[in-house]
């Protein structure tokens, strides 16, 4: 064995003290780099406590029929489904991957950015992360591609992500908003809950060292209350399914908040018993068409007091730019955070930018409005395959941020600069 002088020794064991504390220095500094809640507060990275301010990027990763001036066509299968029948699927395939690439742009985030927002909520469907067919694609790597640029894009703009999967395995509310099929089945089937953890774990494993993401909001607004005697039954599976989920993201990301919403749109909180089962977790509500007074977000401030963490308002909006203000100024003195709905829809003002309606775009309205229950009557009811073709066309040419509309009302309702 090699003998060491004793000088050496010493000279070694005081580097290696150095060391020491720098490592724990190191350490510290990595885990710090993202969001946790303290008490009723979220935390930055810096510190300091963070309200959320920002907006959703609806329609973007989950079309809504109403966004496009359909009827009861509503949902995205239904849409799909009619545009086909018009235009051919080969055609509105390629319509829908253009759509996903232009629809949210670097252009858009800038803007977003420069009004003052410091938050994006992307709702996003599961389909994205799965072999089904999705918006022209079967690719369980396209919701990577879509989310990864737009989250840099973030990055470079200082924004931060809340990740919402707004349509789960089976359908998690039973209505349009997530296109499944009218009624809960992710509430009684255990293949969905298995599915819809394991992609929330495969989501946190690729962003498990992303801190521009906040947090995951795990269900967007789950349970509608149209279920009648089923109600309690199917609202006694939410937190349980929250569990579960947080445990299979837990394995592979200790690092962001988890995000919960209550059962009936976000608005019922009396589902959850165990409140604090995860050292960094937090709620979401969503109200719409309320008056704004102290009363419409009462119960959510008694909620957040009885459990004593973070509150946010993941949802709201959809209304004049009165009310948006008045809605606005009463969450934040409330401390309540905010992500109004949505940032981009067609011809509408409550939004923060609108999209010109194209040309022909009210043959394919007439249509998805008509009775096409049979094959006689899609063939009956089709317009002219080259007039929706030059429609979805133009969309895709007016839906760019260059040549869209800004509303300036909205945007200082919400105390933003347009």
């Amino acid at each position: 064995m090699k003998k060491f002088k004793l000088p050496i020794l010493i000279v070694g064991l005081m580097t290696f003290m150095v060391y020491l504390p720098a490592c724990k220095q190191v350490k510290q500094q990595t885990s710090n780099q993202f969001f946790h809640v303290e008490k009723q507060n979220i935390i930055a990275p810096d510190g300091k406590p963070f309200l959320i301010k920002g907006i959703n990027l609806g329609n973007w990763l989950n079309p809504e029929g109403y966004m496009f001036l359909f009827g009861d066509v509503s949902c995205y299968h239904l849409i799909d489904q009619s545009l086909k029948e018009m235009a051919g699927p080969q055609f509105v395939n390629q319509f829908w991957r253009k759509f996903q690439d232009e629809y949210i742009t670097r252009e858009d985030i800038h803007f977003i950015h420069e009004t003052g927002m410091n938050t994006v909520r992307i709702p996003f469907h599961y389909k994205l992360f799965t072999h089904e067919d999705y918006m022209g694609n079967n690719d369980p790597n396209r919701g990577f591609e879509l989310l990864d640029k737009v989250i840099s894009w973030c990055r470079d703009e200082g924004i931060y992500v809340i990740l919402d999967m707004h349509d789960a395995p089976g359908g998690q509310t039973g209505d349009n908003i997530d296109d499944s099929y009218g009624y809960p089945w992710l509430m009684v089937n255990k293949k969905d809950q298995q599915l819809f953890c394991a992609i929330w774990q495969k989501i946190a494993s690729h962003y498990a060292n992303n801190s521009t993401v906040l947090g995951y909001d795990l269900l967007n607004e789950p349970i509608a209350p149209y279920f009648g005697n089923d109600m309690p039954l199917l609202n006694r599976q939410l937190e349980p399914l929250y569990k579960r989920a947080i445990t299979a993201i837990r394995k592979v990301d200790k690092n962001h908040i988890m995000i919960l919403g209550g059962a009936q749109w976000d608005g019922n909180f009396k589902v959850f018993h165990d409140f604090h089962f995860d050292p960094n977790m937090m709620y979401t509500c969503h109200r719409y068409w309320c008056d704004t007074v102290q009363q419409a977000v009462q119960d959510f401030l008694d909620f957040r007091t009885q459990t004593d963490l973070p509150l946010y308002m993941g949802e709201t909006g959809e209304n004049t730019d009165a009310w948006i203000h008045g809605f606005r100024t009463l969450m934040e003195k409330n401390n309540i955070g905010w992500t109004f709905w949505p940032y981009k829809k067609m011809v509408k003002s409550s939004c923060m930018v609108s999209i010109q309606e194209p040309k022909y775009w009210n043959k394919i309205i007439a249509f998805t409005h008509q009775d096409n229950s049979s094959f006689k009557k899609i063939r009956e009811h089709r317009p002219s395959q080259d007039s929706v073709r030059m429609a979805l066309n133009d969309l895709l040419q007016n839906l760019k941020f260059s040549n869209c509309t800004i509303n300036k009302g909205y945007i200082e309702a919400l105390g933003m600069k347009p």
